[in-house]
């Protein structure tokens, strides 16, 4: 490797760009990710330049400074094992410490094979993020009894979502979740009990099927009433979930359910690991930005 590489911020159409090169890897991203995510922190996308083409990128991503997240670290492959990844990434990752206040942490979703090169960076393993996949070939049947605490999310004030997902996630992403939860080709959904929130999850549509993510609830009843329903958003196709090992429930829903295990992430972190409520965690939000 003799040759330089350029690390700059990415243009809003090189996101685009991005996201095609995380369908080639099989990543399966949402249908207006590119749109969402760029709305989240344009500043996040930074692209690997040779000679003037753009051969490597990924996101490093802020919340308010306060918990950073790295994700979409791609390297296109004819340009892999030749040292321009590793310039990368810890290209990325000093930039995000520098987007940061002090003494906030980093997390990642590595694959499972790059696990020992993230620990050399600093990042130390939490534990699995684990994607599941089934086939909805029916809408499932509704009873009035099942359904009667779930609400579009709509309905829910948005001051009371914040508090709830603040116990799921390290820090206020306000931004994030108003585009996210009102994107197209997507379901929002809360399940109230007397007026307070006690869990809520979001599927939206995929290159391939749908995905739900997050699903964050205060147990696994509340989990289960607001799968069935997100589920048959994907009726006649795949349904896919990322959900955390360390949560049991989490691992019984997807048991309980048919899912079959098709690919997983090493959650990392560099700096303290987050205080979360790890037990209403039943689905990850996205590899990509946390």
């Amino acid at each position: 490797m003799t040759e330089q590489l350029e690390i700059r911020n990415m243009t809003r159409s090189e996101v685009d760009e991005l996201v095609e090169w995380a369908a080639l890897e099989g990543w399966n991203p949402g249908l207006h990710d590119a749109e969402l995510f760029w709305a989240t922190d344009p500043e996040a996308f930074i692209a690997a330049d040779l000679e003037g083409e753009m051969i490597g990128g990924g996101a490093i991503t802020s919340y308010n400074g306060e918990y950073g997240f790295m994700g979409f670290f791609i390297v296109r492959p004819e340009f892999r094992g030749q040292g321009y990844g590793d310039i990368l990434w810890h290209a990325r990752r000093n930039r995000l410490l520098n987007r940061l206040k002090s003494g906030a942490s980093i997390g990642l979703d590595g694959v499972f094979e790059m696990q020992n090169y993230y620990a050399k960076g600093g990042f130390v393993f939490s534990h699995r993020n684990m994607r599941f996949r089934t086939d909805i070939t029916k809408r499932p049947e509704e009873s009035q009894d099942q359904y009667k605490h779930i609400s579009p999310l709509a309905d829910v004030s948005f001051d009371q979502l914040m508090d709830y997902d603040r116990t799921c996630f390290p820090a206020n992403r306000s931004n994030f979740l108003k585009a996210w939860l009102s994107q197209s080709d997507a379901l929002a959904l809360g399940y109230l009990n007397d007026g307070k929130l006690k869990g809520y999850g979001v599927v939206r549509r995929c290159r391939e099927g749908c995905k739900i993510g997050p699903l964050f609830a205060d147990d696994a009843k509340v989990a289960e009433a607001l799968y069935m329903p997100l589920s048959g958003f994907a009726d006649g196709g795949p349904l896919f979930l990322d959900a955390p090992e360390n949560n049991p429930a989490a691992m019984a829903l997807v048991t309980n359910h048919g899912m079959t295990e098709v690919f997983g992430c090493a959650r990392m972190y560099l700096g303290a690991p987050p205080v979360l409520a790890h037990e209403r965690i039943f689905g990850v939000t996205t590899f990509e930005l946390g």
